[in-house]
């Protein structure tokens, strides 16, 4: 079932923080002093002893940084790059691990070391840094109960004074040009911690309540290349975020320098550039000359395909470097499969992109970026959630949304808003956005009021916000229609789109909520903005909306602000204008969603189906073709710039499983109690199968075209009901059906209205989907 309370997998949180903030000296100084660093990454120890039989133990930590915790020498568990992003100046998460089974009887050694991650970013000369920041040094608080069964309670050991401190073995990370570590060195000058005051001192702790960060497959090496002497080009055959797992033997103090990239120059060698990686971003490691050594950043991640590595002590092996995804891990939930390998390929390049994002924020790239732009979050929602359960990873994420709004309501386009960008790239309404209209996502995929009245304050704030920067009820300001091909959209005709879609969705979620005032108000004041964009932008005389691009006739159509006695017009001038450009679209990120919805809604399949699968930029078919093997940022794929691993694109996903597959929610429901199923047979298709598991189980659609019969196969969850829509051809009435386990009743020629249990329905396909 979809995650409701993912604290629930964790060991209770204390009961009172003994613990206290401790740091290095070495770092406070350092910090304070204005040097940025210190010489090393401090690690944190303290020494205990067990004496008698342990019923539990449960260790709850947090630090300003990145913590890598061990209890005798073995991790402490499995999440990684703990914990997750925040404002870190107001709050902090802490997460519990049970670490009964790693203790033993005797001494015990309970270890930490903490890198600076997004909290103290310093200036690194000569590698990449997409920003410079500081909310202190590496610090960390952390409580050890250990839980012995008898009437004393737990023993608590908590940081303080007592514990001890050295500069350890990672002599640099940061958080965008790389991590060096010389394994020759161990922890010395081991001096007591500064004592930084009581836990309550410092930001607010809330407990974690969504996935954390962990490895979630491993990759083998693919292809070694040697482009130059001594230099040589791991190929991990798929572009990932993640780290290199290196497994190297060799001489003391040799020295193994590792650059990762998405792409190899015509000299084989890795690409590093501003656009796509940054750079120069690299890892170094120095051997200790112990045998067989392995080792793996653990303070920051990577975005690559391509490992270069130089100053091997010999030829590599097979298993000289490994992959290691990470991402978010929240539970799969759904599956898309069909007879197109190019419509296969681009679910799995957009599936790769979106799992390379999923951090303990949604970024726009693993590399570069590492930000959580907003607008994607809401954008490609669909395929996001139809993939994986994120019902509590999208909460937990909405919090630093809410947490990043201004006294004034403005909503910044990235959150944590770990860096204050001018103009559109700190105010734009289709990023700020995403403080209304992902509450209305989660309540319509997960039936969650609870998110809708707790952020309905803010999203008041927001609107309000907005109304205050209107002229006549139109805004004009932003980034515009990002990423677009044709870039002659009007400003104000995406900015106004996003503005009227938050009013909307905020009258339908104070209607949900019985704020039976303000869902009147948000009503009325939808229409005038509506009215405003109709009388603005459209063109009476071209029956077309702006300048008349895809872009401007989708997003009014969109929006429903077309009159109706003009909307068939204004739809075909839309699919003429797509036609003209070779079945290629236009739109860049915004409109691309209603674009899509647009066409679906008319029936315009058969226009959706050429664009995708014409060959050509720009287009998802060039895409595919490109040997891409995630979502490229830009239409232009790899021959452009950009990132290779970028998700803003993906809302085609959705089309394939809402579409082609079918699987649908009717209007007005939420948590998928009032299923459709409506696949649609498009060009060439001769099987399509999609599943999600959703929050009353899991629906299935699958369809097959064999010798001119279709058969339709529909799974219908416990606690929902469907309207299955066969497709057919038009007057057939030589329906055949199986209906097991319970009766369905018939509401039309091609529609059945079926309870809970397996379906199945067979028929003549329809001659062609045009104009339906």
């Amino acid at each position: 079932m979809p995650q409701t309370d993912f604290a629930r997998d964790q060991p209770p949180p204390p009961a009172r923080w003994a613990a206290r903030w401790i740091g290095n000296p070495d770092w406070e100084a350092a910090v304070r002093d204005g040097a940025g660093a210190a010489a090393a990454l401090p690690v944190f120890t303290t020494r205990f002893t067990v004496e008698r039989p342990v019923r539990s133990a449960h260790l709850h930590l947090t630090a300003l940084g990145v913590y890598d915790a061990t209890l005798n020498g073995q991790p402490v568990g499995t999440a990684v790059l703990e914990p997750p992003y925040t404002d870190y100046s107001r709050r902090l998460v802490h997460r519990g691990y049970d670490v009964t089974a790693l203790l033993r009887d005797g001494e015990n050694t309970l270890a930490v070391e903490v890198g600076t991650g997004m909290a103290h970013i310093p200036p690194t000369p000569g590698r990449y840094q997409k920003l410079t920041r500081s909310d202190g040094p590496p610090r960390l608080l952390a409580q050890l109960e250990v839980d012995f069964g008898d009437a004393g309670g737990p023993t608590v050991i908590a940081t303080d004074a007592t514990w001890f401190t050295a500069l350890g073995p990672t002599t640099f990370s940061g958080w965008y040009g790389g991590e060096d570590h010389d394994a020759r060195r161990t922890p010395e000058r081991r001096r007591p911690a500064v004592d930084l005051g009581p836990a309550a001192d410092g930001p607010r702790l809330t407990r974690s309540t969504a996935p954390p960060v962990e490895v979630v497959d491993t990759l083998p090496t693919r292809a070694v290349t040697e482009p130059k002497p001594g230099v040589y080009v791991f190929d991990l055959g798929v572009n990932f975020a993640g780290r290199q797992r290196l497994t190297v033997g060799g001489p003391a103090g040799t020295r193994v320098v590792m650059r990762p990239g998405e792409v190899l120059g015509p000299d084989g060698l890795v690409v590093q550039d501003p656009d796509g990686t940054g750079g120069p971003i690299w890892d170094t490691y120095v051997l200790s000359g112990a045998g067989t050594e392995t080792w793996r950043p653990r303070f920051r991640y990577h975005g690559l395909r391509y490992l270069q590595v130089e100053g091997l002590p010999g030829p590599p092996g097979a298993d000289t470097v490994t992959g290691e995804v990470l991402r978010a891990a929240n539970r799969p939930a759904g599956s898309f499969t069909c007879s197109s390998d190019l419509l296969n390929t681009l679910h799995a390049m957009v599936d790769r992109a979106v799992q390379s994002n999923m951090f303990s924020v949604l970024t726009d790239c693993p590399h570069r970026e590492k930000l959580g732009w907003l607008e994607q979050i809401h954008l490609v929602f669909g395929p996001i959630a139809f993939g994986y359960d994120v019902a509590d990873y999208y909460r937990e994420l909405l919090r630093t949304v809410a947490e990043a709004q201004t006294p004034e309501g403005l909503v910044p386009d990235i959150a944590p808003e770990y860096t204050v960008f001018e103009g559109g790239f700190r105010d734009d309404p289709n990023w700020g956005g995403a403080l209304v209209l992902v509450p209305w996502l989660l309540y319509r995929r997960y039936g969650d009021t609870g998110t809708l009245r707790e952020h309905y304050p803010a999203m008041r704030r927001y609107a309000d916000y907005l109304t205050g920067l209107a002229r006549g009820h139109l805004l004009d300001h932003g980034l515009g229609d990002w990423a677009a091909s044709d870039e002659s959209t009007p400003r104000g005709v995406t900015a106004t789109f996003g503005y009227l879609r938050v009013v909307e969705t905020l009258h339908r979620i104070a209607a949900v909520l019985g704020e039976e005032v303000d869902a009147a108000r948000y009503k009325e004041l939808a229409a005038r903005i509506g009215e405003a964009f109709h009388t603005a932008y459209y063109r009476p005389a071209e029956q077309r909306y702006g300048v008349g691009n895809q872009a401007c006739d989708a997003l009014a159509l969109d929006l429903g602000v077309v009159p109706a006695d003009v909307r068939r017009k204004v739809l075909d001038h839309l699919v003429a204008d797509i036609r003209a450009h070779g079945d290629h679209f236009t739109v860049g990120e915004i409109p691309l969603p209603s674009l899509l919805r647009v066409l679906a809604d008319a029936g315009r399949h058969d226009v959706i189906w050429d664009v995708v699968t014409r060959p050509g930029h720009p287009g998802w078919g060039h895409l595919a073709a490109s040997g891409a093997t995630a979502l490229p940022e830009y239409w232009d794929g790899p021959e452009g710039h950009g990132s290779q691993n970028h998700f803003m694109l993906g809302v085609i996903d959705e089309w394939f499983t809402a579409h082609l597959a079918g699987i649908q929610q009717a209007d007005g429901s939420a948590g998928g109690r009032d299923l459709v199923i409506r696949p649609v047979l498009a060009g060439d298709l001769t099987r399509v199968e999609a599943e999600h598991h959703g929050p009353t189980g899991t629906v299935r659609s699958a369809w097959r075209l064999a010798e001119g019969r279709l058969r339709l196969e529909v799974t219908v969850p416990e606690g929902s009901t469907a309207t299955v829509h066969v497709p057919a051809r038009r007057g057939s009435t030589g329906w055949g059906t199986v209906v097991a386990p319970a009766r369905a009743e018939r509401t039309g020629s091609l529609r059945f209205r079926v309870g809970p249990g397996q379906w199945v329905f067979q028929g003549a396909p329809e001659a062609s989907i045009q104009g339906l």
